[in-house]
């Protein structure tokens, strides 16, 4: 199990920190356009967030489908995984359909409340104009990789990450400088490079190569309300997660008023493009090994769960130690990247530091939160990730009345540190007694569960029964 944990963890966790490239590139070229470098990276910071949102949707369906394929692939259903692919695969079509349509209705009231400035949402909107048109590039890319991984071809999504991060990166700078496209550039460069993975990873599921491809029809809408109920704990900690960066930015320009607001916005811009190297990794880390977790639940090999939560654990700590250790020791040269403002790097350099300071408990946040998510054990999993939202909004509130609007970053790790509290608590109490309730199922399936038994499983247990 631990060499499996490695093999589909480090090629996710690499495809991950890769695909932060996406918008980090663009944040440090648009960064240092001449003159005006400072003011557009405060307007794409506005749009940032709200493009995490929408890539989260594929985050909705792909982890939501991929533990469940994982699962009749264990029982050796490969017809019921099939049909799970297909029905995925038009349920992303739609989401990305309405949320395009939607986001181009609402885009300059969305701009603006969400913390853009007269001055700055000029930028934010050309910026989000672009990126939305293309946004069906970005779901089906990211979503549509995860049943790739789940497969066992962690290098092919690895490889179709790369492919995108790697266009982005050379085409940034022609787009931005040679063609003088300035903040536009880095839009288009972006949407281009998410169509080649988009094409990658679509070229791979139709053709004859993995076990499950893409195939039409067998469409069940109960069954996309069963991927959409498996997917909502970790849509709701990347969306609410990028609401809570919203957020962020209209209390930094409420409490910082004109200007100042502006300056602290593009600030929290370059910290939480280094945040985002550390969350999305460990996302791409706990999402790797859920499809093995469901796997292993569908085939009742409950000790390989254990140790798979416990090797996905000790990679996720490991990771964020190095990067907790990198912030404070590289990050100003992160900072410089993106400006050589002093202003702009003493406060950038500080909110990253405050940030990581309990990144590490967040490691084992994630692990538990996806770990209840990849055995469908989907109320635990919203609960504890609602629980962490809703401590980091009211500590957002709260810190800038009793410390000052710039320690505001220090409420995510007294927030982590709680948040990881309740989730070994929660975890010790429940997750022995649903994988003991996974194994009387199975018992009682097979006719070997003694009267007794049944009796005593069916009365300690029901509670875990009802998700069933």
């Amino acid at each position: 199990m631990g060499k499996l944990v490695l093999r589909l963890t480090i090629p996710a966790m690499l495809a991950q920190f890769i695909n932060v490239l996406y918008s980090i590139v663009d944040r440090i070229f648009i960064g240092n356009i001449p003159e005006i470098g400072a003011t557009a990276l405060a307007g794409v910071g506005i749009c940032g967030p709200i493009v995490t949102l929408i890539s989260s949707f594929s985050i909705w369906v792909g982890i939501g489908g991929s533990p469940l394929m994982s699962m009749k692939m264990g029982e050796n259903k490969r017809d019921e995984a099939r049909k799970i692919l297909a029905n995925c695969f038009l349920l992303l079509l739609i989401m990305s359909a309405v949320i395009t349509v939607l986001v181009f209705i609402f885009k300059k009231p969305l701009l603006m409340f969400f913390g853009a400035s007269e001055v700055t949402f000029p930028y934010a909107n050309i910026y989000m104009s672009i990126y939305v048109a293309g946004s069906t590039f970005a779901i089906l890319a990211m979503g549509m990789n995860t049943f790739v991984i789940c497969q066992g071809y962690s290098r092919i999504g690895m490889a179709s990450v790369v492919l995108g991060a790697i266009a982005n990166i050379v085409l940034d700078p022609i787009f931005i400088f040679v063609f003088d496209m300035g903040v536009a550039g880095a839009a288009l460069a972006t949407v281009l490079s998410q169509m080649l993975s988009c094409i990658f990873v679509l070229v791979f599921l139709f053709s004859g190569r993995p076990p499950v491809r893409i195939t039409f029809g067998n469409y069940d809408r109960i069954l996309m309300c069963r991927v959409m109920l498996t997917g909502i704990s970790p849509f709701l900690i990347i969306a609410l997660d990028s609401g809570l960066v919203i957020v962020m930015n209209m209390v930094l320009q409420n409490y910082g008023g004109a200007g100042y607001g502006d300056q602290l916005v593009t600030c929290n811009t370059i910290a939480q493009s280094f945040f985002l190297l550390i969350t999305l990794p460990v996302t791409g880390i706990t999402g790797s090994t859920q499809p093995v977790l469901g796997y292993n639940y569908g085939a009742c090999q409950l000790d390989r769960i254990r140790q798979g939560q416990r090797y996905t654990a000790v990679v996720c700590m490991a990771f964020t130690l190095i990067m907790m250790i990198a912030a404070h020791t590289i990050s100003p040269f992160f900072v410089k990247l993106f400006t050589n403002d002093a202003f702009y790097m003493e406060l950038s350099v500080k909110a990253i530091k405050a940030m990581v300071w309990m990144v590490i408990p967040l490691a084992i946040q994630y692990t538990i939160v996806d770990g209840f998510t990849a055995i469908s054990a989907i109320r635990f999993a919203i609960s504890l990730s609602m629980f962490r939202k809703t401590f980091y909004f009211i500590c957002m509130f709260v810190f800038p009345d009793v410390f000052g609007i710039e320690n505001i970053f220090y409420a995510e790790p007294v927030t982590d540190i709680v948040s990881a509290t309740v989730s070994i608590i929660v975890h010790k109490m429940t997750m022995e007694k649903i994988l003991r309730y996974r194994e009387m199922q199975v018992l009682r399936e097979k006719g070997t569960l003694s009267a007794t038994d049944l009796l005593t499983s069916t009365i300690r247990y029901k509670v875990f029964e009802k998700k069933d």
